[in-house]
């Protein structure tokens, strides 16, 4: 049985469904599944690329609507079965300037989607989010670390009606604002590539990676984890030569011909990122392609008995918890990763 048969039958709601993983996840529910599709996107452009790409498909709706907009994620949100919440503001840069913008959709959004979800008795709702909410150092890390404390405390008053739960991205290679995206354009003009630090490291994740954890996390939730995938470790001074070895002569150039400029950490960038603290650590089960960091305050929470179905749920231990311990991924792995994952025009050139 496929993992994402539990959809069969049921109403999916997308929110920031003209983004690189919302419209990737729509894409894998319409090819796999009986599901009805509801697409929210705030973006007149991103809902018409939407309408563009999947054309009328009388299982999908493509939907115009904020998410700061308690009102109408309420109307929305009538008659869904299981609600993907992976609209937000996602770049660092842009939410330290903007941080009033960051907390409007990263924390209260959330708790707009959480008061529909529980007005209307949806069943399941899970939040996407990122290691840049473990110990952060920025807004947008700050945000979503908030709102992932936001879906967790939701189940202290879902009364076992609507299951709440996160899951924690790393870099998802090639999506829309990543590195990968912006090495690409900077390769195809010749170069120089901007490098913040050659010692700057990162967890990375593919596309694909992006949607199982997704997948799995609606299906397996019992209520308010954390669910962590299991994820490489790059240096980001390899990954840089890896591009220009890989994409340099797709475009005309030796590699030999591209630069690199070291240009420094951006406010609130940090060097390297965590997937879970120590503390969470020490509440983790370990299953066969993440960990479920389970809720700290057990005598806050209605009961719950955290045993899942299928695959081994041992107590974490060797958790490699921050990018800069390895094992980093070589030279030649990451240009097979690249040559797999991204071909020439990579997995969200849906220009949305």
């Amino acid at each position: 049985m496929a993992l994402s048969d539990y959809l069969d039958g049921k109403t999916v709601a997308v929110t920031g469904a003209a983004g690189s993983v919302g419209s990737a996840f729509i894409d894998c529910v319409l090819n796999n599944n009986d599901a009805t599709v509801r697409a929210i996107d705030h973006s007149e452009d991103g809902v018409f690329s939407l309408h563009q790409h999947f054309g009328a498909q009388p299982n999908m709706t493509s939907v115009l609507a904020d998410i700061r907009d308690q009102n109408r994620m309420t109307e929305i949100a009538s008659g869904v079965d299981i609600i993907f919440h992976c609209a937000a503001l996602k770049h660092v840069l842009t939410c330290e300037h903007s941080p009033n913008d960051a907390i409007a959709t990263n924390v209260v959004g959330v708790q707009n989607i959480i008061r529909a979800a529980l007005h209307n008795k949806v069943p399941v709702l899970v939040l996407t989010s990122t290691d840049k909410a473990v110990n952060p150092t920025n807004v947008m890390g700050t945000s979503k670390l908030m709102s992932e404390r936001l879906i967790t405390a939701a189940n202290n008053y879902s009364s076992g009606i609507t299951t709440f739960c996160s899951t924690r991205f790393g870099n998802v290679l090639g999506s829309r604002g990543s590195v990968y995206r912006v090495f690409k354009k900077q390769i195809k003009k010749g170069g120089p590539i901007s490098l913040t630090s050659p010692e700057m490291t990162r967890f990375i994740m593919t596309a694909n990676e992006a949607i199982h954890l997704i997948m799995s996390a609606g299906k397996l939730s019992l209520g308010g984890e954390v669910f962590v995938p299991k994820m490489r470790c790059i240096r980001m001074d390899d990954f840089a030569h890896a591009m220009i070895e890989f994409y340099a002569p797709k475009y005309g150039f030796s590699p030999a011909d591209i630069p690199i400029d070291i240009i420094g950490p951006r406010p609130g960038e940090k060097m390297w990122e965590d997937l879970m603290t120590r503390e969470e650590c020490d509440r983790s089960l370990e299953l066969d392609n993440f960990y479920a960091i389970l809720p700290e305050d057990g005598s806050m929470l209605r009961k719950i008995n955290y045993e899942y179905s299928g695959g081994s749920q041992k107590t974490a231990s060797d958790v490699v918890r921050c990018s800069h311990d390895g094992p980093f991924m070589s030279h030649d792995e990451i240009v097979a990763l690249l040559r797999e994952d991204m071909g020439d025009d990579g997995p969200f050139d849906m220009t949305l």
